[in-house]
């Protein structure tokens, strides 16, 4: 059932693809496609001119580039060097990309040139699409190998990706993932399940630097032997228009794209999306109305499941056919143990009780970049604890119930409230302030901040939420806020979070 033979090094991977399907499209966006045969010349040339470039191995190369071809080329090639590939939204502010550069130590960082002004104290700029004083010129790097540089062979147990998460202390955490455990994900879930291969065109509107799209819509492809195209953000109209030509098989996706792609259908009466046999959901729960009435509109399986950065994405997830349970996560991957503890006993709960779900196996991180004691408050004896609350049926289907941490997954992106809250205290006036996630009919939950003003101070709402956007990603600026007297806090200090949720109704859609 798992698919071993992919769990293999990269570089083996792009020469086995290469000599398959040498003439076959491995990646397209709307500029540019790349064949296996040249995704495969063009990664080696780009790692030798890395390792020429003082690239060493176990050393750090940022990517800061939109969804594209290019962006694939770049991680593969920083691994085939026996680099690590550490990928930041193209969409984080100056302070969010600086803060990931400094922590992960990157020398390199790969991007483009209206970006590059704000990459922070990189030694060696490599700029796509054009060139700049004391900058690399990409396409030069992927035109031709160094020569008398030759690559040292893949360890697939070494760290070959550091993707950042948010953390409830409000400072991303970088996640160390080996190439064993994201192919382990792809061998055990998207190949058997999902059933991926090399018939398949895939789809892919998912952001590049999440753990998700990079184990299904970079890994998944050329383990897979797949082709894709990539679009560069995700567009509701955009992806119905390319689906309605027949061309793409499969589509990975998180709940609030669905839900989006459901409401524009319905409206414009697009009953067919022809040749699409699957899609796919991850990153948030996905809602069991949303997940029939998806499927019974198009008639097409949508399948979800479970995951997290920490597991190299994937936990637990629904396999085709009947024999779901609509609202569930499914069951647990294949060679993945999981168990539902008490979170006061650390024992195991009875059949439709809830607890904490924790799990083993080859897809676990290695721990997190630089912080020792986050690692071993999360890895404990072989397993890992995911903070997430869980429930099982009598026949194994798992069913995600809440969060004992304090993460707020907006449209399946995760919000540390406290990096939020660290952007808010230092604004003029503000005395106090807290953050919690409100449920929302489209987007899973937003995050909405109270504060506190200072005695005879008065904040503008608009003022302060346009200060959260030149230090926030815009996914993690409140949807609202709300001045109240006071913070509730126990003895001890921490925010009594559930006492202002309850504050607010549900945010409309």
């Amino acid at each position: 059932m798992i698919r071993t033979e992919i769990v293999a090094p990269v570089c083996e991977l792009l020469r086995r693809q290469a000599e398959r399907f040498p003439d076959k499209v491995a990646f397209s966006d709307d500029g540019s496609a790349v064949t296996y045969t040249e995704l495969d010349r063009m990664t080696v040339n780009l790692a030798t001119q890395l390792r020429a470039l003082g690239l060493v191995p176990g050393g750090t190369v940022a990517i800061w580039l939109p969804n594209s071809v290019d962006w694939v080329i770049s991680c593969l090639a920083i691994v085939r060097a026996g680099g690590v590939a550490v990928p930041i939204s193209y969409e984080a502010t100056s302070s969010e990309v600086s803060y990931r550069i400094e922590d992960a130590a990157c020398r390199f960082i790969v991007s483009r040139v209206e970006k590059e002004a704000a990459t922070g104290a990189v030694e060696t700029r490599i700029l796509v699409g054009a060139q700049a004083p004391g900058t690399v010129a990409f396409e030069a790097l992927c035109a031709a190998p160094a020569t008398g540089i030759a690559l040292e062979p893949d360890d697939i147990d070494r760290v070959s990706y550091l993707v950042y998460t948010s953390g409830t202390t409000g400072k991303a955490k970088g996640v160390m993932l080996t190439t064993r455990s994201m192919l382990w994900v792809v061998a055990a879930c998207w190949a058997p399940i999902l059933g991926m291969d090399c018939d398949d065109r895939v789809l892919s509107p998912l952001p590049l630097f999440h753990s998700y799209a990079l184990n299904i819509s970079v890994l998944g492809i050329i383990a897979s032997g797949a082709s894709e195209h990539i679009m560069e953000r995700f567009s509701t109209q955009g992806t119905l228009d390319r689906l309605a030509g027949g061309e793409f098989t499969l589509l990975p996706g998180v709940p609030t794209m669905f839900h989006y792609l459901l409401q524009a259908a319905e409206k414009a009466g697009q009953t067919a999306l022809p040749g699409l046999r699957r899609c796919v959901s991850a990153g948030a729960i996905m809602p069991a109305g949303l997940n029939r009435d998806f499927e019974a509109y198009f008639g097409v399986e949508l399948l979800d499941g479970y995951g997290i950065t920490e597991t190299s994405t994937m936990v637990t997830m629904n396999w085709p056919g009947k024999n779901r349970v609509h609202g569930s996560c499914g069951l647990p991957v294949p060679g993945l143990a999981v168990r539902l503890i008490s979170p006061a006993s650390g024992l195991d709960v009875a059949t439709g009780e809830e607890g904490e779900l924790v799990c083993r196996g080859p897809n676990l991180m290695l721990g997190y970049h630089n912080k020792p004691v986050d690692t071993d408050a999360v890895l404990r004896n072989g397993w890992y604890h995911t903070g997430d609350l869980a429930r099982s049926d009598e026949n194994g289907f798992l069913t995600i119930t809440g969060r004992l941490k304090e993460i707020i997954i907006r449209g399946g992106q995760n919000i540390a409230p406290a990096e939020v809250e660290e952007a808010i205290l230092p604004f003029a006036g503000v005395g106090d302030c807290a953050v919690v996630g409100v449920a929302h009919a489209t987007l899973g939950e937003v995050p909405v901040a109270f504060v506190v003003p200072k005695e005879g101070a008065r904040i503008e709402e608009t003022i302060l939420l346009e200060h959260c956007r030149t230090v926030l990603s815009a996914y993690k600026v409140p949807a609202a806020v709300h001045i109240v007297p006071e913070i509730p806090r126990t003895g001890s200090g921490k925010i009594m979070r559930f006492k202002l949720r309850n504050l607010v109704e549900t945010t409309a859609a």
